[in-house]
C-alpha cells in the first residue's frame, strides 16, 4: 500500500499507471500503427495486450519462457519472442498464438515492415531472419542475414533494416537487396548498445548504450560533413545509467530516452536541444512508446538489473503520459 501510494502521488497530471501489469520485469512495449492497443512483453513468460483507450486488459498470451520482444501487425495480428527461441504469431481477437519459427538461441527484438509485408527478427545467434508471416508453415523464413556478433535491438525504415549488435557493431541492410549489408559501422558510443531507433523521416538512426550516451546517425553525409554527433544524457554527477529505451515522437520527430536513472528526457535532434524532462519513476524505465498520433507515451518502470539482485525492488508497471505540445514540439531556434 505504500509503495501503490507512493507512486500515485508522484504522478503528474495526465498520467495513469496501466491495469493489470505483468508479475515480473518488462522487457518491451509496442503500440498499434492503428489503434490505442499497446501489446506488452515480460520476462514472466508472458505477452500481453491492453486497450489503453480505458485501460483495460483484453488478452494474455503464455509462453515457455521470458519473453523479449513484441510487436503488431495490425489491429488483428501481433508476433512476440524471447527465451524459448521462437517467433510466434498472436491472434489477438482470438487471444491464440501459433508458431512462426525458430533461431538457434533467444530471439532479443523484432519489428514488422508494413511497406514490405515482412517481419525481422534479431538473435543472439548472430542472425537477423525476415519472415513471411502469409506464407505457408514451411515457406516463412525468406531470408537469413548474418551479423558480426548478437542482435541486441533491430530498427527498421521504409527501405531499411538496422541491427545493433555486440561489439559495437552497426549492420545497415537496404530491405529491397538482401543479398549483402549496404553499411557495416562501428558505433560512435565507447560501450555495449542497448537501444537503436530510426528516425521517422528514415534519414538516419540513434543509439542507446550503456554509459549514458545516445549517438544520432545518418545514413548519408550531412551539409557539415559530419554523419553523426554524440550527446551525454541520463547522468547523475560521475554516475552514468544505462539508456534503455528509445522513441521518436511520430508527428515531430522529436526523440524521448529513458534510462536507468528513472528518468525520460525528451530532445530537439535537429537543434541539439533538450524539450522537457517528466519527474522521476520508481525505477529503471525499460520500454517506451508514443502511440500512433504521437498523443500518449507508454512508460515501463521496471527494474533491468543494472546493479544486480536487490532485496527490494519496485513493483513492474506502465505508466501512460498524455503527451503536451509542449513536451514534444520543436521549439524555433532563437538567433
Amino acid at each position: 500500500t505504500y509503495l501503490s501510494y507512493s507512486i500515485h502521488s508522484s504522478m503528474d497530471v495526465g498520467e495513469s499507471v496501466l491495469r493489470a501489469p505483468p508479475g515480473d520485469g518488462i522487457s518491451c512495449l509496442s503500440f498499434s500503427p492503428y489503434s490505442k492497443l499497446l501489446l506488452l512483453s515480460s520476462w514472466d513468460s508472458t505477452a500481453r495486450l491492453y486497450d489503453v483507450s480505458n485501460n483495460s486488459p483484453k488478452a494474455t498470451f503464455n509462453f515457455r519462457a521470458g519473453t523479449l520482444a513484441c510487436c503488431f501487425q495490425n489491429d488483428e495480428v501481433g508476433f512476440a519472442c524471447g527465451l524459448d527461441n521462437q517467433i510466434h504469431s498472436l491472434n489477438l481477437d482470438r487471444g491464440s498464438t501459433k508458431l512462426l519459427g525458430q533461431h538457434r538461441c533467444p530471439v532479443s527484438c523484432m519489428q514488422y515492415d508494413p511497406h514490405h509485408n515482412f517481419l525481422v527478427t534479431g538473435s543472439w545467434d548472430s542472425t537477423a531472419t525476415v519472415w513471411d508471416p502469409r506464407q505457408t508453415d514451411s515457406a516463412h523464413c525468406t531470408a537469413v542475414l548474418n551479423l558480426p556478433g548478437k542482435a541486441y535491438s533491430l530498427s527498421l525504415t521504409s527501405t531499411r533494416i538496422v541491427v545493433a549488435t555486440s561489439e559495437r557493431h552497426i549492420v545497415v541492410y537496404d530491405s529491397r537487396n538482401l543479398s549483402a549489408p549496404e553499411q557495416v559501422r562501428e558505433s560512435p558510443l565507447r560501450y555495449q548498445t542497448r537501444k537503436v531507433s530510426c528516425f521517422p523521416n528514415g534519414e538516419g538512426f540513434a543509439l542507446g548504450s550503456i554509459e549514458g550516451r545516445v549517438a544520432v546517425e545518418y545514413f548519408e553525409q550531412q551539409p557539415d560533413g559530419k554523419r553523426y554527433y554524440a550527446f551525454k544524457c541520463h547522468r547523475r554527477g560521475d554516475v552514468a545509467y544505462p539508456v534503455n529505451a528509445i522513441a521518436f515522437h511520430p508527428v515531430y520527430g522529436t526523440l524521448a530516452t529513458g534510462g536507468c536513472d528513472g528518468i525520460v528526457n525528451v530532445w530537439d535532434c535537429a537543434n541539439k536541444k533538450r524539450l522537457s524532462q517528466f519527474h522521476q519513476y520508481p525505477t529503471s524505465i525499460a520500454s517506451l512508446a508514443f502511440s500512433n498520433d504521437g498523443s500518449m507515451l507508454a512508460i515501463a518502470s521496471s527494474y533491468t538489473f543494472e546493479e544486480g539482485e536487490k532485496e527490494a525492488i519496485s513493483d513492474d508497471n506502465v505508466f501512460l503520459r498524455c503527451i503536451q505540445d509542449v513536451d514534444v514540439r520543436p521549439r524555433p531556434s532563437v538567433e
